[in-house]
Formats: structure tokens, C-alpha cells, sequence
């Protein structure tokens, strides 16, 4: 376990985790049983792309015990962003003012989730937030057990992210978020089509495009004891293809005016 924080008071309002779940029947009662003796006023909602090894048997039994744990089913392994894109309409749906993101697979400190809850509301003495990231490359963030190498990439990859799409997130690719639901609703969620992990930065980059108020603060990033990663070159790779797509689309936009302004003035000097 990382860095424990105290317990504090939490927000006004609803509050809800989306767990995306497949093949994790050795973490998810661990992590879903810290959230709930650090945050019993934060409801969990397990979403379970029907794992094979008994997760989502698993997942039932925690919601059978537990009011504040709800299990939604899905038929087949679709995606991060698909599991997540599931969670948030029926967490949207049942009147939560509060969705937030977090593994199963311990990497995130339940702990720590005050952090991003005081972020959100201002609690910290900053301005209050539409989207609240746990982040590993700001001040007072840090990983633990990775390798060189992958700590390496990920630098690189949100320095890509930051110098292609234009945006001021040092860790773009988190997965430990807390969002206003009307910042959720602002988002044009029907129009995601982003299923694997880019799903992170593509919602990053929407809420930025948007207007709308992000704030990092620092978390202890903990890799897994437990399984095994579903992070693969192949994901990777669909990653950086799309982030690059994304980014080209955006200069184009972005150049179009300038060079209609340059045209305009030639024309006009002669």
C-alpha cells in the first residue's frame, strides 16, 4: 500500500468509483474493501466485461453484502474505455454527482482519494475542478516498482501528448479521476469512440477543448502485486497512432484560419 492519507469529510453530494473489471479475481475484493473502510460515503460500481477466472461472481457477492457496491454485467471483453463509457451512463443515469475512475488492480490508493475530492470542490485552497487527475509526474507524485524503461515511456508519451494536442496535463494517460457529472454531460459522451486505453487522454483532451477546469494533484502510483498487466505494445501502439491522428487533425483546424488570414491579405495587396 502506498502513501495513507486521513480520513476527511466528503463532498456535498453523490459520489461514485467506476471499476473496470477483467480477470481480477485475486484484487477485487482487496481494493473494493480499502475504498470502502477509507470512503464508506463513496459508492463503488463494479463494471465486469465478463472475466473468465470469477471476477464477476466476485463483484456479486461484495454488492450482495454491501449496499454501496453495485455490479454491472457486460457480455464480452470490449475495452477500457467501453467498460468506462458503460459505468459512467448508468452512474449518470442513477443521479451520482460525483464519477470517478479507479483500477482494480491496487494501483491506485483508495487512501488517497481525498486528494482529488478536495481538488474538486476547492477544499485544498485551489479552484474548484470539472475533472480532477491523479497524477504520477506532478510534485509530490511518484511510482512505484516500474522500471526504468516504463517510466520512461510513460514521461515521453504525455510529453507527446502535451506537445501534439496542446494541452497542459502532465499525465494525460491516468486512470485515477474524479469528474463532475456536468462536466460528463458537456462531453458529448455518445460521440467517444475511443475503447482501449487512449480513452484516457481522449476524455482529457475533450475536457480541455471544452473550456472546462482540470486539475493534477500528486498520487502514489503502486504497480501490481496481483495478475497480470493488460498493458501491451499492441495498446500502445494503438495509442500513439490515434494521439497522432488526433493532433494533425487539430494543427489543420488550427492553420486553417491563419492561412485564409495570409490569402486574404495577399489578394488584398495587390
Amino acid at each position: 500500500m502506498g502513501v495513507s492519507d486521513p480520513i476527511r469529510p466528503g463532498p456535498t453530494g453523490r459520489v461514485v468509483m467506476v471499476v473496470p473489471t477483467y480477470d481480477e479475481v485475486e484484487n477485487l475484493a482487496w481494493i473494493v474493501g480499502r475504498l470502502r473502510r477509507s470512503r464508506p460515503d463513496v459508492d463503488v460500481l463494479v463494471v465486469d466485461d465478463d472475466s473468465p477466472d470469477g471476477t464477476g461472481d466476485v463483484a456479486d457477492a461484495l454488492a450482495a453484502a454491501d449496499p454501496g457496491v453495485q455490479v454491472l454485467h457486460r457480455t464480452g471483453k470490449g475495452g477500457l474505455g467501453a467498460a468506462y463509457l458503460a459505468g459512467f451512463d448508468r452512474a449518470l443515469a442513477a443521479g451520482y454527482d460525483v464519477v470517478g475512475e479507479m483500477d482494480a488492480d491496487g494501483s491506485h490508493q483508495p487512501e488517497q482519494l481525498h486528494r482529488l475530492l478536495d481538488a474538486l470542490h476547492g477544499a485544498d485552497g485551489g479552484p474548484p475542478a470539472d475533472l480532477v487527475i491523479g497524477s504520477r509526474w506532478v510534485p509530490g507524485g511518484s511510482v512505484q516498482n516500474w522500471p526504468r524503461r516504463r517510466e520512461l515511456l510513460s514521461r515521453a508519451g504525455n510529453r507527446y501528448v502535451r506537445l501534439l494536442l496542446g494541452v497542459g496535463i502532465r499525465d494525460a494517460t491516468a486512470g485515477f479521476r474524479l469528474y463532475r457529472r456536468e462536466a460528463l454531460e458537456a462531453l458529448g459522451l455518445e460521440t467517444v469512440r475511443s475503447t482501449g486505453y487512449v480513452f484516457q487522454t481522449d476524455l482529457a483532451w475533450r475536457v480541455v477543448s471544452a473550456g472546462l477546469v482540470v486539475r493534477e494533484v500528486p498520487i502514489d502510483f503502486v504497480e501490481r502485486v496481483r495478475g497480470e498487466s493488460k498493458m501491451s505494445g499492441r495498446v500502445a501502439l494503438e495509442s500513439l497512432v490515434r494521439i497522432t491522428g488526433w493532433g494533425l487533425r487539430e494543427r489543420r483546424r488550427l492553420a486553417g484560419p491563419r492561412v485564409r488570414r495570409v490569402l486574404a491579405g495577399s489578394r488584398g495587396s495587390r
